[in-house]
C-alpha cells in the first residue's frame, strides 16, 4: 500500500459512505424514530460499531445575544463489528427512543390560564426555538474522521 493511499485511508477518502433514512416527521406521543443506516464503500474497511443520537438544537435569543444549545435526547449504540467490501451495501435498521427537555417558559405554557400566557410570553420574548435532528457516526478502526450523517426531522402532536 502507497503512501498516498494511506494518507487517503486515514482522512476517510474513498472509504464508508452513511447515508442516514428517517421519516421527516414522527409523534412526540410515541417518542421513538425508526429508520436504517446505509453504508457502501469504495475499499475494504472494518467497522467497528453505529452510534445514532436524537438531538435538540435549542435557540434563544435575537442578533447579537443569540445562543444555541445542543442536547442529547436519546442514544443507541450498535456494537456490531464486521468488515465492508468494497461495493457491498450494507443496512443497519434501528429504533431510537427519546425523552423531551422542557424549558422554563414551556413547563408554565403546559399549566394553561395565567400562568399559561406568561409562559407563552416568555417563550416570545426570549424568542425559544428547538430543532430536532438525527446523526449516525460509523466507528470506523483505520480512519481519523469518522463519517456520519445527519438528518432533520419534525415532531408532530
Amino acid at each position: 500500500m502507497g503512501i498516498l493511499s494511506k494518507i487517503k485511508n486515514k482522512l476517510g477518502i474513498g472509504g464508508v459512505k452513511v447515508k442516514l433514512q428517517v421519516p421527516a416527521i414522527t409523534s412526540k406521543v410515541e417518542r421513538i424514530v425508526e429508520g436504517k443506516i446505509t453504508l457502501t464503500s469504495k475499499s475494504e474497511q472494518e467497522i467497528a460499531g453505529v452510534e445514532v443520537r436524537f438531538m435538540e438544537e435549542f435557540t434563544t435569543g435575537r442578533g447579537d445575544s443569540k445562543k444555541t444549545r445542543d442536547f442529547e435526547l436519546g442514544m443507541i449504540q450498535i456494537s456490531d463489528s464486521y468488515t465492508i467490501k468494497p461495493g457491498e451495501v450494507k443496512e443497519v435498521p434501528f429504533s431510537l427512543s427519546f425523552e423531551f427537555l422542557k424549558s422554563n417558559a414551556d413547563s408554565l405554557k403546559e399549566k394553561g390560564g395565567a400562568l399559561g400566557a406568561l409562559g407563552s410570553v416568555s417563550k416570545f420574548a426570549n424568542n425559544e426555538k428547538s430543532d430536532y435532528f438525527v446523526k449516525a457516526s460509523v466507528d470506523v478502526k483505520t480512519v481519523l474522521i469518522n463519517p456520519s450523517d445527519k438528518k432533520h426531522i419534525k415532531l408532530a402532536d
